[in-house]
């Protein structure tokens, strides 16, 4: 009992400890954008614009290639979301609305999820030292599509966040970044209940 204890409080000493400074800002903006994202507040843009430039860093550091290249993805459509969301914000009449996934967007998501995967994939590991080269670019991918679908107010873009961040939880535990791994842990959390909450939306607008 006194090793399992004193293993425990080594790993607690690990995790607080050995997380920097620049990791724990990642976190508490990734947290807070999304958290603010999930209540349909156009905050979260901004936040978020923080958020993944602090990751450029950490996922590079981390020989997360993929994923650091995807946060400048994200800086640019965190830019177009918070112009999307922003037209009419001051007329809820004519306020963006939720909308529902087509039929075409489902088949033209999967094809290109297949498609970026394979070749991202046999290029970072062909030509670089990426940790999980093929586990990246599928995650990075699907988070492509999914983050289009937030600034598009698409409801579905929660269902592909909690099936991404599950992943990504065990691949940034693997790498020792447990504090972001705990942050997509709340993810999850976050996701499932911005999805609930869009759904309630959109059934409310379509009475």
């Amino acid at each position: 009992m006194l090793f399992i204890a004193d293993t425990l409080k080594e790993n607690l000493s690990q995790f607080i400890f050995g997380t920097g400074l620049l990791e724990w800002s990642g976190v508490f903006t990734g947290i807070l954008c999304v958290w603010l994202a999930a209540k349909n507040n156009i905050w979260n843009w901004p936040i978020a614009c923080i958020s993944v430039l602090i990751y450029v860093v950490i996922f590079f550091e981390g020989r997360l290639y993929a994923d650091a290249g995807l946060q400048v993805y994200f800086l640019m459509t965190n830019i177009y979301g918070w112009y999307y969301w922003s037209k009419h914000r001051d007329n809820p009449i004519n306020e963006r609305p939720v909308s529902n996934i087509a039929p075409k967007e489902i088949f033209l998501s999967i094809i290109g999820v297949i498609v970026f995967t394979l070749a991202l994939g046999f290029t970072l590991f062909h030509q670089t030292n990426a940790s999980f080269p093929f586990i990246d670019s599928f995650c990075t991918a699907c988070s492509i599509i999914a983050q289009f679908f937030l600034a598009r107010k698409v409801i579905q873009n929660w269902l592909i966040w909690i099936f991404v961040d599950i992943i990504y939880v065990g691949v940034y535990f693997s790498k020792d970044l447990y504090a972001t791994g705990l942050m997509y842990l709340l993810y999850i959390g976050i996701a499932t209940m911005g999805y609930l909450d869009w759904r309630k939306t959109y059934r409310e607008q379509s009475n």
